[in-house]
């Protein structure tokens, strides 16, 4: 049987998991599995993706930059942005050759392009983690400016004490990649001037559980369009299938 899974640790809920089962029982795909693989450390990865029947595997917190060594060949997405979320595994002679793919990046802006309008050209990314590193690597292939805002000043991001009316003015697109408002903590929502949110506004939230964030039912307050993460996943989750699923010279 072929083996598919996900990498990392701790792993608790998986919406890869539950995703990729329910795909195969619809689409009456057999002879193949997908399984979680809660590995503490990195090396424990060789085990994997020495075994023959491994074809493929997702990586996740917080061994999307450590499990970088093993790899033989990073798309060009994850060379720019240095960390993966889904690695292919081809056996040969030799032994396995691994490459990694940043399918965030896709999932993204796939997501995001039907909701662009004319003024959306600029964007706020709040956090500064993995996925704020995917979301920054999609938008400048969308041609869409963009600042970090994160708690801690850096050399070219915005504290978000520095998020004034003007900023909201001037940037029309925020993206949530920080975790606050995920369950449980579903009060929570990044500090910015939600009163000065406006319909010429677009709230992107990583975040799917639950499915309207504090951050985008305030942005909803003020006529903001508004859109989750899932979309992004169930994107991502195909692209992954379909980078498992093609032929490679190795």
């Amino acid at each position: 049987m072929k083996k598919l899974g996900l990498i990392g640790f701790p792993l608790g809920h998986s919406f890869s998991k539950k995703y990729y089962l329910e795909k195969f029982k619809k689409e009456n795909i057999t002879d193949i599995n997908y399984d979680l693989y809660s590995i503490e450390h990195i090396h424990e990865f060789e085990k994997i993706f020495n075994d023959k029947d491994f074809y493929g595997v997702n990586v996740t917190i917080p061994h999307k930059i450590s499990v970088l060594p093993y790899l033989h060949e990073l798309s060009p997405e994850a060379k720019a942005i240095q960390a993966v979320n889904c690695i292919q595994i081809k056996h040969n002679s030799k032994g396995s050759y691994l490459k990694g793919y940043n399918t965030d990046v896709f999932g993204f802006m796939e997501s995001l392009k039907p909701l662009l309008e004319q003024q959306h050209n600029k964007a706020l990314i709040l956090g500064n983690g993995g996925a704020a590193k995917a979301v920054e690597y999609g938008l400048k292939e969308l041609h869409i400016e963009y600042k970090f805002v994160s708690r801690v000043k850096k050399e070219n991001n915005l504290t978000y004490d520095e998020v004034t009316p003007n900023i909201l003015e001037e940037y029309s697109i925020i993206i949530n990649c920080s975790p606050v408002g995920t369950f449980p903590n579903i009060e929570n929502s990044p500090d910015i001037p939600y009163q000065h949110i406006t319909p010429k506004h677009l709230l992107y939230d990583l975040v799917y559980n639950p499915e309207e964030t504090e951050f985008l039912k305030k942005g909803k307050h003020q006529g903001a369009k508004i859109k989750n993460g899932l979309e992004m996943l169930e994107l991502q989750a195909e692209k992954n299938w379909e980078i498992w699923n093609s032929i490679s010279d190795h």
